[in-house]
C-alpha cells in the first residue's frame, strides 16, 4: 500500500418519510486511481464446482491505469469487499476448499499482490426493529424499544445468477430469515440491489444519486415484512475495517443492553481476503422518523448509498440552473441599468444651459 495511510469515512441524513435514506460512503485512496472518467465494467458470478451454489459476485471495473474489485457474498452476512489495484490486468482468485473451510484465510486473493493500493469492506449484520410507539424525538438512543434483530447470516438468499442483469451491470440479492416462527417474513423480504456504472451520470429512476466511475451503487428494500409492532421503526448494523485509530465519521446509536450492542461476528470472505484481523467499527442507520409516515403505513421502505473510492461526486450546474440564476440575477441588474440610464438622460436634458431671448 506504499506507506499511504488511508481511511474510510461517509456522512447520511434521513429523509421525514422512511421511503428514501441517502447514505453516501466513499473510501480514500492514493491520487493516482482516481479520475477514471470510464471504466469497462463486467458482472461475474464465480461458481463453486465443489458443491451448492453459493452467491459469490464479482464486478470488475477496469481503467487507463487501475481496477476496482467489488467483491460481493452472502455467506455469513451480506458483505463486500473493496479492491483498488493501479493495473489495468488485476484479476480475482478464489480458493473454495479454503473460502469454505473453518479457516478461510487466504480464500480471496486480487492479483498480483503488489498491484494492490487500496482495500476495505463492508458488512450488514443484523437488521433492526424499534417500537417507536411512545417515542416523538428521533434523536433519542436508541429510537424506541428494540424488538430482537434480524442477524442477516441466518437469512436464505435467492441465486444471485437469476437477477443477474448486464445490461444495467446490476443484480440483486433477496432474502428472508431461514428460522421464522411468527412468520413475519411470510409475504416479506429483504433486497440488496447493486448496480455498477461505466461513466458518470444519474440513474433514471429515484433517487438518482450522482454516480461516477469509481463508484457503485446498492439499493436496500424492505418489502411486505409484518412490523411487530404498530409503529415500527427499522434500521441495518454496519460494520467497516478500521483503516486506523479512528471509525469513519457517521452518528452511531448505542444500546446498554448487550443483546443490541454491536453484534460478534464471523464474515468468510472478510476474513478470507483480510485474515483474522478485529478492527472493525460497528454502527446503525436508523431509516425514518417515528411521528410518520412510516413503514407501517405501505410496508414498504427502501434506502440508496454508493460505494466507491476517492471523493465524493460533486453536483454541477446544469443549463436550467444556470439559466434561472441568469435571468434571477441579471433581470434585476439589467433594470437598474436602464432605469440609471434614463434618470442620466433625463438629468442632462433639463440641466443643459439655455439662452433665452
Amino acid at each position: 500500500m506504499r506507506g499511504s495511510v488511508e481511511h474510510s469515512w461517509g456522512w447520511g441524513h434521513s429523509a421525514p418519510s422512511p421511503l428514501l435514506l441517502l447514505t453516501l460512503f466513499l473510501f480514500a485512496a492514493p491520487f493516482g486511481l482516481l479520475g477514471e472518467k470510464t471504466r469497462q465494467v463486467s458482472l461475474e458470478v464465480i461458481p463453486n464446482w465443489l458443491g451448492p451454489v453459493q452467491n459469490l459476485l464479482h464486478i470488475r471495473a477496469v481503467g487507463t491505469n487501475s481496477t476496482l474489485h467489488y467483491i460481493w457474498s452472502s455467506l455469513g452476512p451480506l458483505a463486500v469487499v473493496l479492491v483498488a489495484t493501479n493495473t489495468p490486468h488485476s484479476t480475482l482468485s478464489v480458493n473454495w476448499s479454503r473460502l469454505l473451510s473453518p479457516e478461510p484465510d487466504g480464500g480471496l486473493m486480487v492479483l498480483p499482490k503488489d498491484s494492490i493500493q487500496f482495500s476495505s469492506a463492508l458488512v450488514f449484520t443484523r437488521l433492526l426493529e424499534f417500537d417507536s410507539t411512545n417515542v416523538c424525538d428521533t434523536a433519542a438512543k436508541p429510537p424506541g424499544t428494540p424488538y430482537p434483530p434480524y442477524s442477516l447470516a441466518d437469512f436464505s438468499w435467492n441465486n444471485i445468477t437469476d437477477s443477474l442483469d448486464p445490461a444495467t451491470l446490476s443484480a440483486t440479492f433477496q432474502g428472508h430469515p431461514m428460522n421464522d416462527p411468527t412468520r413475519t417474513f411470510a409475504n416479506g423480504s429483504l433486497a440488496f440491489r447493486v448496480q455498477a456504472f461505466s461513466r458518470s451520470s444519474r440513474p433514471a429512476q429515484p433517487p438518482r444519486l450522482l454516480h461516477t466511475a469509481d463508484t457503485c451503487q446498492l439499493e436496500v428494500a424492505l418489502v411486505g415484512a409484518s412490523p411487530r409492532g404498530n409503529r415500527s421503526l427499522f434500521g441495518l448494523e454496519v460494520a467497516t475495517l478500521g483503516q486506523g485509530p479512528d471509525c469513519p465519521s457517521v452518528q452511531e446509536q448505542h444500546s446498554i443492553d448487550d443483546e443490541y450492542a454491536p453484534a460478534v461476528f464471523q464474515s468468510p470472505i472478510v476474513r478470507a481476503f483480510f485474515g483474522s484481523q478485529n478492527n472493525f467499527c460497528a454502527f446503525n442507520v436508523t431509516f425514518g422518523a417515528s411521528t410518520g409516515p412510516g413503514y407501517w403505513d405501505q410496508h414498504y421502505l427502501s434506502w440508496s448509498m454508493l460505494l466507491g473510492v476517492g471523493f465524493p461526486p460533486v453536483d454541477g450546474l446544469s443549463p436550467l440552473v444556470l439559466g434561472i440564476m441568469a435571468v434571477a440575477l441579471g433581470a434585476p441588474g439589467l433594470m437598474l441599468l436602464v432605469g440609471g440610464l434614463v434618470l442620466l438622460l433625463y438629468h442632462k436634458k433639463y440641466s443643459e444651459y439655455q439662452s433665452i431671448n
